[in-house]
């Protein structure tokens, strides 16, 4: 099952990001779950969120990838959701 992990960083939390993110990649690395992961950015270039696509067996799956990841623990998150997705193209 594929699902995309929207997040929004909390304002002003681009320095916990910084510090969380070689963890945050190697987590990626390690789960072998991430089908495709990026940033979101703002108008200026700025890491402001994450889009992860995971590919779980299903939802409880996804709630524990997230509840895990280093950006999550070290509270940078505003928001999270999980939403079940469908690749159409690519």
């Amino acid at each position: 099952m594929l699902i995309a992990l929207i997040a929004r960083d909390k304002p002003d939390h681009l320095q916990t990001r910084l510090d969380n993110r070689a963890a945050h990649l190697a987590y990626i690395e390690s789960t072998g779950v991430v089908a495709q992961a990026g940033p979101l950015l703002d108008q200026n270039g700025d890491m402001v969120g994450s889009l992860v696509i995971l590919d779980v067996e299903d939802m409880a799956a996804g709630d524990a990838w997230a509840a895990n990841d280093p950006y999550n623990k070290a509270g940078l998150f505003e928001a999270v959701e999980l939403i079940t997705w469908k690749k159409v193209i690519g």
